[in-house]
């Protein structure tokens, strides 16, 4: 089994309002599944209103990300699967149950 990460940026997704209801539904419920089927690892979000920080090695703070890398705040999954066909049959049940498409590491 190999866990892969499935996650959506929070800044460009957009759906429909009155898709809002629907979402609130079926994405707890595709995670509700993914419990049930014993690959669920981890899943949650990140919140645009922290910003990145970067830690040194020798302990130094700076504020940002990596140079050259866009802030990420969005949704994110973390299943565990046998196969990377397996994980497209979930991203693709997350992607429809979010109204939006997923990324897949």
């Amino acid at each position: 089994m190999t866990k892969y990460l499935i996650s959506f940026d929070g800044e460009a997704m957009m759906f429909r309002e009155h898709h809002y209801d629907w979402v609130v539904r079926d994405a707890p419920a595709v995670i509700g599944e993914a419990k049930t089927a014993g690959v669920y690892i981890f899943s949650g979000g990140i919140d645009g209103d922290v910003g990145p920080v970067l830690v040194a090695v020798d302990g130094t703070v700076a504020e940002g990300a990596h140079l050259g890398h866009k802030v990420r705040n969005g949704g994110y999954s973390v299943l565990d699967l046998s196969s990377r066909e397996a994980t497209l049959e979930w991203v693709g049940m997350i992607a429809v149950a979010c109204r939006w498409a997923q990324e897949n590491r």
